[in-house]
């Protein structure tokens, strides 16, 4: 399958996603036909810019020559456009190249007040753009739309966009709904991400001063992991978080994964030392056989003032909640205390509810969790008669070659309790079975 991977440790912006997909290969006639077709006036450009030694590409939406969001507000403003909250200086051996998109000879202006999303429904269904395009910019702005609504506890018909309404926010959400439909084309595409940067400080936004991130960022947000580091600036906006929000990603990493095509997009801030960039990188999920190998989470702890009764509790508590296995070692801890090791391994979308029953059932106080690849053989069962019942035989195969076979315990036991029987006795019986089914097919081939 396809896979597209977005790093957000500088946020995301709607003007970011539009570059690093330009970066990554996207063809810009894409995003120009799209854009042209909405005849607002506007004229496209990108630009190569440095941010901390990373080349990266920057996406401008230029209205009478200058940014749309100075054009039009005449002023620095929250969500304009992406991050064009600072205009620094960018390093001599940047080219920019400009790209007029069709139509530029109009210019329309918004209402002071914002767009409705009636409105910005109405100018998007209105463009001559592929069906699957519209869809999506329209379902971007609904997802914005309802993050506002409920924030101001209103029907969201009744949203006035502001910041997001102006022509460059319209401008990048058609840009990237067009650069998303030409990745998916060629098939099924997965989109991941990563804990996403939001920053930290506050944010000027059209109803006031908010801490980061601004409330409808956060809205757009839930679900998702977030975390605030390196700047105190907004580096996630209601935008980029809604673009993120249509394409339902996972929040894991693909592995393994081959990348094909890595891109940078660019936002307008150039901090000293902090690449603020969106990397892209698509390519294809490697498809994994059992044989293969599956990554897992691991998770240890030490314990050593626990009962014993309720560690074993413990272990089988966190098996019948889905743990893969569960390992209780002896060990020898601080002060010659004797101790227990738990290790336990779960399928990485079940480490964080295994954390929690962890905590919850043992005394721990911290966990080492980390990643890990196991193989496993591929695991079948087998039916043998004995004289003492029939009895499963686990089997274990590499590439449909049987390398183990061994008889399931627990249909030993119960055979050997209904006839007053030794276990070993039941145990021996089961693999006399299948070896002696095993000769037999041997004769027929």
């Amino acid at each position: 399958m396809h896979s597209a991977f977005l790093e957000c440790f500088a946020g995301i912006a709607g003007d970011m996603f539009v570059a690093a997909a330009l970066d990554a290969g996207v063809p810009f006639a894409v995003m120009e036909q799209a854009v042209g077709a909405l005849q607002l006036g506007v004229t496209l450009r990108c630009e190569t810019v440095d941010r901390s030694g990373i080349s990266a590409t920057r996406f401008l939406v230029m209205v009478a020559g200058q940014p749309a969001e100075a054009a039009e507000h005449g002023h620095e403003h929250a969500h304009g456009h992406e991050h064009a909250h600072e205009h620094s200086h960018e390093h001599a051996h940047e080219h920019p190249h400009s790209h007029p998109s069709a139509h530029s000879h109009k210019h329309e202006h918004p209402h002071e007040h914002g767009r409705s999303l009636a409105q910005i429904r109405k100018l998007i269904a209105a463009a001559p753009i592929d069906p699957t395009i519209q869809r999506r910019a329209t379902h971007i702005f609904e997802l914005l739309g309802a993050a506002e609504a409920k924030i101001h506890n209103v029907p969201v018909d009744s949203i006035h966009f502001h910041e997001v309404g102006s022509v460059d926010a319209i401008v990048d959400i058609v840009a990237a709904s067009a650069a998303i439909e030409f990745l998916e084309r060629n098939g099924p595409l997965q989109w991941y991400v990563s804990a996403i940067n939001v920053g930290a400080g506050m944010v000027e936004c059209a109803h006031g001063t908010f801490p980061v991130p601004a409330p409808a960022t956060a809205e757009l947000l839930r679900g998702l992991p977030t975390y605030s580091a390196h700047l105190q600036k907004e580096l996630a906006t209601p935008t980029g978080a809604a673009i993120l929000q249509s394409l339902s990603p996972q929040t894991a990493t693909p592995s393994p994964a081959v990348v094909r095509s890595i891109g940078y997009g660019a936002g307008s801030r150039n901090p000293r030392g902090f690449p603020n960039v969106l990397r892209l990188s698509l390519g294809e999920t490697v498809q994994q056989t059992a044989s293969d190998g599956e990554e897992v989470m691991v998770l240890e702890t030490a314990l050593d003032d626990l009962n014993p009764q309720i560690t074993a509790h413990a272990a089988q508590t966190l098996l019948a909640h889905g743990a893969l296995d569960v390992m209780l070692t002896p060990v020898q801890m601080k002060k010659g205390r004797p101790g227990t090791l738990l290790t336990l391994l779960a399928r990485p979308e079940d480490a964080a509810r295994m954390e929690s029953l962890i905590f919850r059932e043992t005394s721990t106080l911290g966990l080492r969790i980390h990643r890990e690849m196991r193989r496993t053989l591929d695991r079948q069962h087998a039916t043998v008669a004995t004289a003492y019942g029939p009895i499963r035989i686990k089997l274990g195969l590499l590439r449909g070659q049987v390398l183990n076979a061994a008889p399931e315990f627990e249909d030993c036991r119960a055979a050997a309790d209904a006839q007053n029987r030794p276990v070993k006795e039941v145990y021996q019986a089961a693999i006399a079975a299948w070896n002696e089914m095993q000769a037999n097919a041997g004769d027929v081939q």
